[in-house]
Formats: structure tokens, C-alpha cells, sequence
């Protein structure tokens, strides 16, 4: 029996996935990361067609060797399946997987089909807009944009923390202007059916300069001397600011001093010299400029005992001989002092009152608020006025005393200066004289000390012999012994006889140890 070969063109190649074909250019729908099994299956085809993978113009192996089977309703046909297993790339998104079935009874030897991969993934975010400098309340706008990379696409939501609101439902988050109250975190969230993306997150900081919101009711605020006070400013700003309390001194040219840089200003002991206004001063720094806000001003008046300001008398003061001195101290007092005077030695002088070169000027009121200033005059001054003026002030409250030396400098005259020239002049010859003096004494008893030998003293000694020998003179050896021929001795001797030894003493020479 005969066998007849009959060779028939398979239909063209479909694709099928997740059990469902997909047409010809339509979507293969996949997750990123996703290992997608994909079937290619021609059928009716004698003999069955080679099949063959391609992502795009690349060749594709797959894991598993194709199948072939006859048909079940048409034996003599075949029925070709090809599976590839795919892991799914996001990178892969839109690119054309084609299967394409090999045959000799084709026109153009080959049939093929395309789909497109459509890799779906989950969101992702990032910011851009994101202010490089600060944002200032009431004058910068804000506008920041969450892009989103998703497939399918995402829906975007903004929030504040804090909020249960959604801040926005559009990828931009824009505020203009902003103002303060827009200070927050706020997070961007897109989402998908390939799920929801990590939130990103950005500090809107508004900045805003500072404000003073409370430096007390009082505006004017009473204090007892040496008494302690304090002052409090309450101030807002972002950023945080920083805080002095100065102080104005009524002077001519309007003097400022910095108390302190806090928010709080405590005087521990309360003096006159702390009278006058303050203000707190609240600062901050925005775009490198600075930010200023002044308070106004409060009051602070002392009361109590006198006080001499020390800080404002020169301790001491020079002056020429016949010059007129004028010794001035500043004292506060509150209320105004009573008495005022001077006092050197036994003298007292009350103010608006004169003693011969002396004079004391009325009281005059300072531009600080009760401070009065206080000048003694002290006319053709001289060497005797040099000494310590003392201030003495008192009021109802107590009293207050302190001094300034005066040094008043007399030259000296012609008279004087010849006079003591001479005697310096006359007491340095007397010490040249005293020196030559003293150096030739040295040299005069040096000079008898080498003279003195015991040869010289042998000769002496012989010739007081010869002469003692000689006619009527004193035998020699009464020089020398008092002992009599029977060997007696005696204690005494005459007059001239103890002479003669003590001469013999005086020549005989001198024991060397």
C-alpha cells in the first residue's frame, strides 16, 4: 500500500498569555520583575512549522524545546506550541515580542505575529522646584512638582503632616504668595495597580521677620536704689531672633548702651546709672538681610539716697601753680539732695557758697533725670592745696560722700636751683677728698708694716746694750733679770729699772707661729 505525503501551510502564529490570546499589536500586560510564561501555538500545519522568538530584532531562545502533537479533530495535522518564559524589565516597556513560524508551504516561507510588552511598575517620584533660598511670608511663591514614572499611570497625592486633607491631588503643590501658615512637611505619594511609591518629602519653610508681640503693660516702671528689677520681651520670627535690651542715656548725642542680648533683662542691684529708657530690639537674618523690630519704649525711674557717679569724676586732677582748679562730680538723687558741700581738712563748703579762693557753684540740674552736677573753684592754686576734696550729698533717704585728689605741680626757682646745685657740687669734692685721703692712709701704713725687721730690732737691741754698759749706765743683765748672787727673786724692782724692761719688750722682736 502506497503512502501519499501531503504538505498543508499551518495558520498563522498566535500568542497567548495567561490563557488568553492576545491579538495581533495589541498589549501584553506584565509586572515589572514578573517571570511572564508565553505560549506561540500554530496549528493545522503538515509537517508542523519551526517557531521561532524575537524582541524586536533579537533573537530570543527559549528555556524550553518546542512541542509538536497531531490535532485531535484532524490527525494528518500538527499542532506546534513554543513556551517562553520572559522575566518582565520595566526597561522593556513598549518593545515589540514577535513569534514567527518557519514553513515551506508559506508564500514568503515564514508567518508572524507582534504584541506589544506592556510592563506595568510600581510609581516613582522625585521633586523638582525645590526652593534653593529662603521663601519669605507675603512676598515668594512656592511651586513644587512631584514627576511621577509609573505604568499604568499614577494618581498623585499631596499631604501635610499633621493633616488629614490632602494638600493637593495634582502633581504640582504651588503657593503664591506664601504665607507663614504654610510651614510644614509635605510628602508625595503616587499610586497604581502595580501598587503605591515610597513617599518623598519636603520642608516648606516661610520665613518672616521679627515681631515684637509683648514687652509688658507697664511703661513705666519705679525702682528703690540697689534694689533689683527685671524687664521681659516676648518676640516671633522665623528664623527664631535674637534679642538686646539697650538702654538710652539723655546726652547730647543720644548715647545707646547694650544691657543685655536675652530675652529677659535682670538688674541684680538697681543705681541711677540705670535710669532712663529701654527698648527691646528683636533681629533676625532673611536672604542675608537683617530684619529689625523696635519696642517701645519703657520708663525706668530710681528713687532713694544720694549717689555720686564715679564713673563720671576723674579720680584725680593736675594742674599748674596759679592756675584755677576746678574739681566737678555728678550726683543723682531722688529725691533731690538737701545738702551739698566740700570738705578738705577742717573746711566745709556748702554749694552757692565762697571762702576766699575758694568757691562752690550752685547745684545744676544734669540732662539725665535727678542728677545734678557740682563744681569747687579753687582760684590761684599752689603747692598747699594739693590734697583730697571730698563730695559730701544727703537727702531724706541717706547719704553719699567721695573724694578727688588734686595734685597742683610748683616749679622750682632760679634761687633755689643755684643753691642746690652748689651743695651738690660742694658734696661731690668733699667725697674726692675723702677718697685721696683715704687712699694715701692705705698706702703710708703699708708702707711701715714692710719696714719692720727682726735684724733692725737685733741692732737696736746691741747698741741699748753698749749703752747701758757703758760709764754710770745700767749693767746689761738688769736689762733682762731681776735675780740677786744668792739666787733670790725678787718681785719688784725701782722705777727706772721696769722702764728698761719695758723697753727691752718693746725691741725684742715679735714670737712667728
Amino acid at each position: 500500500m502506497a503512502l501519499f505525503f501531503f504538505s498543508v501551510p499551518p495558520q498563522r502564529p498566535r500568542i497567548e498569555f495567561n490563557g488568553t490570546q492576545v491579538l495581533p499589536g495589541h498589549n501584553l500586560t506584565a509586572l515589572h520583575g514578573e517571570v511572564a510564561v508565553i505560549k506561540c501555538v500554530s496549528h493545522y500545519g503538515n509537517p508542523p512549522p519551526v517557531l521561532k522568538w524575537f524582541l524586536d530584532q533579537t533573537e530570543i531562545t527559549p528555556t524550553r524545546r518546542q512541542t509538536n502533537t497531531t490535532e485531535l479533530d484532524n490527525p494528518r495535522t500538527w499542532l506546534a506550541l513554543s513556551v517562553l518564559e520572559l522575566t518582565i524589565s520595566k526597561e522593556n516597556h513598549g518593545r515589540m515580542l514577535r513569534c514567527v513560524a518557519v514553513h515551506e508551504s508559506y508564500s514568503t516561507k515564514s508567518s508572524s505575529i507582534d504584541v506589544r510588552l506592556d510592563v506595568m511598575f510600581v510609581p516613582e517620584t522625585r521633586l523638582i522646584g525645590i526652593p534653593q533660598e529662603d521663601v519669605e511670608d507675603l512676598k515668594d511663591t512656592v511651586s513644587i512638582r512631584c514627576m511621577v514614572s509609573a505604568n499604568p499611570r499614577a494618581s498623585v497625592i499631596w499631604r501635610r503632616e499633621g493633616q488629614s486633607q490632602p494638600a493637593s491631588l495634582q502633581e504640582l503643590l504651588q503657593f503664591s504668595p506664601v504665607i507663614r501658615a504654610h510651614s510644614g512637611l509635605y510628602s508625595c505619594i503616587a499610586r497604581n495597580k502595580a501598587g503605591e511609591s515610597q513617599p518623598v518629602r519636603i520642608q516648606v519653610d516661610v520665613k518672616y521677620a521679627p515681631k515684637i508681640v509683648s514687652i509688658g503693660r507697664d511703661k513705666v516702671k519705679t525702682a528703690m536704689l540697689f534694689s533689683p528689677m527685671s524687664f521681659e520681651c516676648m518676640g516671633e520670627g522665623n528664623p527664631p531672633p535674637t534679642y538686646q535690651w539697650l538702654q538710652k542715656l539723655p546726652t547730647p548725642s543720644d548715647m545707646i548702651i547694650e544691657r543685655a542680648r536675652d530675652s529677659k533683662l535682670y538688674i541684680a542691684n538697681v543705681t541711677y546709672d540705670y535710669q532712663g529708657e529701654y527698648r527691646c530690639k528683636v533681629t533676625n537674618i532673611i536672604k542675608g538681610e537683617e530684619r529689625i523690630e523696635i519696642s517701645e519704649p519703657i520708663i525706668l525711674q530710681v528713687h532713694g539716697a544720694p549717689q555720686v557717679l564715679r564713673h563720671t569724676t576723674m579720680p584725680e586732677v593736675f594742674i599748674e601753680k596759679g592756675e584755677t582748679a576746678e574739681l566737678s562730680m555728678v550726683v543723682c538723687a531722688d529725691p533731690r539732695p538737701r545738702v551739698v558741700a566740700w570738705e578738705w581738712g577742717s573746711l566745709r563748703l556748702e554749694a552757692g557758697s565762697e571762702r576766699g579762693r575758694f568757691k562752690v557753684d550752685d547745684i545744676s540740674q544734669e540732662q539725665r533725670e535727678d542728677c545734678y552736677q557740682t563744681t569747687l573753684h579753687i582760684r590761684d592754686a599752689s603747692a598747699s592745696d594739693s590734697r583730697a576734696y571730698y563730695l559730701a550729698v544727703e537727702n531724706d533717704r541717706g547719704t553719699d560722700r567721695h573724694a578727688v585728689q588734686l595734685h597742683v605741680n610748683e616749679p622750682l626757682q632760679m634761687s633755689t636751683l643755684v643753691s642746690l646745685a652748689g651743695g651738690l657740687l660742694l658734696a661731690f669734692l668733699l667725697a674726692i677728698c675723702i677718697f685721696i685721703y683715704v687712699i694715701r692712709t692705705e698706702k703710708c701704713c703699708f708702707s711701715r708694716k714692710s719696714a719692720f725687721k727682726p735684724p733692725d730690732v737685733d741692732g737696736q737691741k746691741l747698741d741699748i746694750e753698749k749703752t747701758t754698759t757703758g760709764p754710770g749706765g745700767i749693767p746689761a743683765d738688769a736689762i733682762y733679770t731681776t735675780t740677786n748672787t744668792r739666787g733670790h727673786h725678787h718681785g719688784g724692782g725701782s722705777p727706772e729699772a721696769m722702764k728698761v724692761r719695758l723697753a727691752a719688750m718693746v725691741l725684742q722682736p715679735p714670737t712667728r707661729v
